[in-house]
């Protein structure tokens, strides 16, 4: 005997073998996500980032500091403790952490987080204006206006102003932070990331339509709620990452 407990008999995998297949899942998923969003126009040079709960309740699996979104790769993220001790995975870690660790903290049914500076979004935000179903993809976020976090533009880099965020955001999916960004949570990473370019493009829509004159119309309140469960499932959702996923590679799955 080699003295090592085996699970699945004899050749199979040992425990840490499957805690360590499960990081580089994690870690290869938060890059993928990161990649995705740049190439959807979420990218602002080297800031904003992405991260997956880690299943063992030790933080936040979180894209590393110093690097852009289209540049991330598994190697290029690493688990962030509550506290913001990098504890697993090297690089720089981003200062507005918080973000990511708060709202993972408040919201259990969260898994992923993802903080972004989108043009459009952020555009819209500064406006005043809500943000209106004049499309399909404003549908996803209503038919409650989206949160608005004003405390402060500056960055999020306390525990504080993380519990501030979570509370801002309460129960929905998407907030946006005012002439800052935006943060979009989901079940999951695939979810998460869907939902921040479905955000910018339902921003980058209504202002244009805004800026087209004439006199604008939107979805109703109870036909906008029939919209958003008949487009938006789970299941579309996911299918909709796949496909964003599919594109990076140059229009093949990536297995």
């Amino acid at each position: 005997m080699d003295g090592v407990r085996r699970l699945g008999g004899a050749g199979g995998p040992t425990p840490d073998e499957n805690d360590q297949d499960a990081v580089r899942r994690l870690r290869r998923l938060v890059a993928t996500g990161c990649r995705v969003l740049a190439a959807h126009g979420e990218s602002d040079l080297i800031w904003g980032h992405a991260s997956v709960r880690d299943p063992d309740g030790r933080g936040a699996w979180l894209k590393a500091a110093g690097w852009g979104l289209e540049e991330i790769t598994p190697d290029r993220v690493h688990l962030v403790s509550r506290t913001g001790e990098v504890t697993e995975g090297g690089g720089q870690r981003h200062a507005e952490y918080p973000i990511h660790t708060e709202v993972l903290a408040a919201r259990p049914d969260v898994g992923a987080v993802v903080h972004v500076h989108p043009r459009h979004a952020i555009a819209l935000a500064a406006t005043g204006q809500d943000l209106l179903p004049v499309s399909h993809e404003a549908n996803l976020f209503g038919p409650d206006p989206l949160p608005r976090f004003t405390r402060t533009t500056d960055l999020i880099v306390s525990a504080g102003l993380g519990r501030a965020v979570a509370d801002g955001l309460g129960d929905r999916n998407a907030l946006f932070l005012v002439n800052h960004g935006v943060v979009c949570v989901g079940p999951d990473l695939p979810t998460a990331v869907v939902t921040a370019v479905l955000l910018e493009r339902a921003c980058e829509q209504q202002l244009l339509t805004t800026a087209a004159g004439g006199r604008p119309t939107w979805t109703g309140r109870e036909e906008s709620v029939a919209k958003r469960d008949r487009i938006y499932t789970d299941e579309a959702l996911h299918l909709a990452w796949d496909y964003l996923v599919r594109q990076l590679a140059g229009g093949t799955s990536h297995g």
